[in-house]
């Protein structure tokens, strides 16, 4: 089978038009720190149907500006400075292998959005499937060329961005093995900032592309909407409650909303059918019952012919 004009393979799985619908379940730092969340939410992401979780990984000490370190936060480990904060929620290469090994056993994909080039170098001892571009790295030209020098797919969210800053990122790391998510980066975002159509507009630019959507809005109608759009694969935080502590936990779904998410986009993918229009077995015995006219054949240019049933 000659490969389809977009499409991108993800460990064992394709993501392209012609595809299901890859789900990713971004737990991020909705862990806290704490390895016995992760697995809960890798196993909920996984009983839920999902293809893949993600993490965030930073080198603190590269990420955090100078500025912000010493800057006191209530933490649910008491108030400490941001920079002893950052670190406390970076898991280390055993807990990332203990990660690795829940995740096999759950046979769920897992990847990281890497914030620096160490942590890439870091990311790198788990052969990932994959990388993920946060918004906020779009214009990170080093980290583009580390991630792209890895081979890997690369995974680009287009949150908080102009088309001038999108553009010259993918003129700087070309579209070959690349798939491109729009997202809007307000954690949660408002409806009226979704702009869905953008998904329109970013495969009519990128037609060799798979076209995603990362979503933060609370509620999960625009992520169906973005699927029946045309949306090859759709991001959303997972929690395992949204009141939890953390920045990101309130545009977060739950495991429970996860499985509803997963389920409808599979409802969806079905009823989208191909287009092309057809008499369904299961509509004979309804048309033979309740039509009065069987046919409406066109004659000429100029005339109808109506056959009226017996």
């Amino acid at each position: 089978m000659n490969k389809a004009k977009n499409e991108v393979k993800i460990g064992h799985r394709w993501v392209g038009d012609q595809h299901p619908v890859y789900v990713i379940a971004e737990i991020g730092i909705n862990h806290n720190g704490d390895i016995e969340n992760a697995r809960r939410l890798i196993e909920g992401a996984a009983k839920a149907g999902c293809d893949a979780v993600k993490f965030q990984k930073r080198t603190p000490d590269l990420c955090v500006p100078q500025d912000q370190r010493d800057i006191k936060r209530d933490t649910p480990w008491g108030i400490m400075t941001y920079i002893e904060y950052r670190h406390k929620v970076e898991f280390n290469k055993e807990q990332y292998a203990q990660i690795d090994r829940i995740c096999k056993h759950n046979k769920i994909d897992w990847f990281a959005s890497c914030w620096d080039e160490e942590a890439v170098d870091f990311m790198e001892h788990f052969n990932p499937p994959c990388y993920k571009v946060a918004s906020a790295s779009l214009t990170d030209a080093s980290l583009l060329k580390k991630k792209r020098s890895t081979k890997r797919p690369m995974i680009v969210s287009t949150g908080m961005s102009s088309m001038e800053e999108i553009e010259a990122a993918f003129e700087l790391i070309g579209l070959e093995n690349l798939l491109i998510a729009h997202a809007t980066s307000t954690y949660p975002c408002k409806t009226e900032e979704l702009n869905l159509r953008m998904i329109h507009t970013l495969k009519a630019l990128y037609p060799t592309v798979p076209i995603g959507y990362s979503g933060h809005e609370t509620g999960l109608a625009p992520s169906w909407a973005a699927v029946a759009m045309g949306a090859c694969f759709v991001e959303r935080h997972i929690t395992l409650d949204r009141a939890m502590w953390g920045t990101d936990q309130a545009a977060s779904v739950e495991i429970s909303g996860f499985e509803r998410l997963v389920a409808n986009i599979r409802d969806i993918e079905k009823a989208m059918g191909d287009g092309i229009k057809k008499v369904y077995d299961s509509e004979i015995g309804p048309r033979q019952k309740l039509r009065r006219i069987n046919t409406l054949i066109p004659a000429n240019n100029d005339d109808l012919i109506l056959q009226a049933t017996a």
